[in-house]
């Protein structure tokens, strides 16, 4: 064994045992997971109290590397995805590198299906990693560019025969595919009162969830949503965050498992995600790490004491160089120079009005659910 081996051995002991690791084999899979927790004190919360952020931008794509691997690796156990075939989905950007890794440990082609809002710096890689990447003209009317997008898919799934489509939104092994982060969590803090997270297809705060209250039952869970979603039954908008936020109601959301929600406005998420990076050892993100943060940061400062918080951070900041870290685009979007956020507004139920900036609610509905 070298040294860099060597040095990598004793940072990640229990690589071996991880179930996302391809077998043990030495794959790309095997770096997804173990990922670190850090203390987020001030200026977020003080004397003392603050949050575990779990920093899931250390996997190579990000969080959604975990369900990309699983939900491939189950498909292909039942039969559903035959060797090599094609595998076709919908995403804004993070789940297409999961499904880019998981092509290339499992040799599937992947095209992925997203819209011109991801990134340059996401397209390229896709590309780079081996992807085919189909971009919608315009969007839903309805739906928006998420229906849009799962259009396309449907219509690549009827061109490609024995092509294959995980459907993150509605796949009950996307939930399942996160099993390994609440047990990680688990091992690294114990006892978790609250838990905090960003909600865009629902997997993984389902999934964190349900893992956590094995140990926990009265684990209380919190989700962060933006303005312009309709998740939580607010009607749709302009989304500016991507990430987090839907404009259609994915069946993976888990509504009675959640205690409250919040939604956060791009201008508080900016604020949040420069502020982590300026005062907590680089540990940021973009717009759901923003928006996650403030909301456990107010968490900490309004729970009781000694409450154990812990926050989902997806990913980290290099996506959104041009985004949540360019000063230009900040400044023709009127996301800089705001206050800095300290409590949300709230409303006693989600249809009660238009939220605009950060608003919580302790009602949480299914909003296909009979009145």
């Amino acid at each position: 064994m070298n040294r860099a081996s060597s040095l990598l051995a004793s940072a990640y002991p229990d690589r071996s045992s991880n179930p996302l690791t391809c077998g043990g084999r030495a794959q790309p899979g095997r770096l997804v997971g173990n990922t670190p927790v850090l203390w987020i004190g001030a200026p977020f919360a003080r004397d003392g109290r603050g949050f575990w952020a779990k920093l899931e931008g250390c996997n190579p794509g990000g969080m959604k590397d975990r369900p990309a691997l699983h939900m491939v690796e189950r498909a292909r156990a039942r039969g559903d995805l035959a060797p090599g075939a094609m595998i076709i989905e919908s995403t804004s950007g993070t789940l297409g590198l999961g499904l880019a890794l998981a092509g290339i440990v499992h040799h599937h082609p992947v095209t992925v299906v997203t819209d011109p809002g991801m990134e340059p710096l996401i397209h390229r890689m896709l590309r780079a990693y081996g992807a085919t990447v189909v971009v919608v003209a315009e969007p839903h009317p309805v739906g928006g560019w998420q229906q849009a997008r799962l259009e396309k898919v449907g219509e690549l799934l009827d061109i490609h025969a024995g092509s294959w489509c995980p459907n993150q939104y509605a796949n009950p092994d996307n939930v399942a595919g996160y099993e390994s982060l609440a047990t990680e969590l688990i091992t690294q803090l114990g006892r978790i009162d609250t838990l905090v997270c960003s909600v865009g297809t629902g997997g993984h705060s389902a999934g964190v969830a349900r893992g956590l209250r094995r140990v926990n039952p009265g684990l209380k869970l919190v989700g962060v949503d933006t303005v312009g979603s309709t998740i939580f039954g607010q009607p749709a908008g302009s989304r500016l965050m991507r990430g987090l936020g839907s404009s259609i109601h994915p069946g993976n959301v888990d509504y009675p498992a959640f205690d409250e929600v919040h939604w956060v406005a791009p201008a508080e998420a900016v604020w949040s995600c420069r502020t982590l990076a300026a005062t907590c050892h680089h540990a940021t993100g973009g717009w759901s790490v923003g928006a996650v943060a403030l909301v456990a940061g107010w968490i900490a400062r309004t729970s009781d004491e000694g409450t154990r918080i812990a926050a989902i951070f997806p990913d980290g900041p290099d996506r959104y160089f041009d985004t949540v870290y360019n000063d230009s685009y900040c400044a023709e979007h009127g996301l800089l120079g705001i206050d800095a956020p300290t409590a949300p507004a709230t409303i006693a139920h989600p249809t009660e009005r238009v939220v605009r900036s950060w608003t919580r609610c302790t009602t949480v509905v299914d909003p296909e659910d009979p009145p």
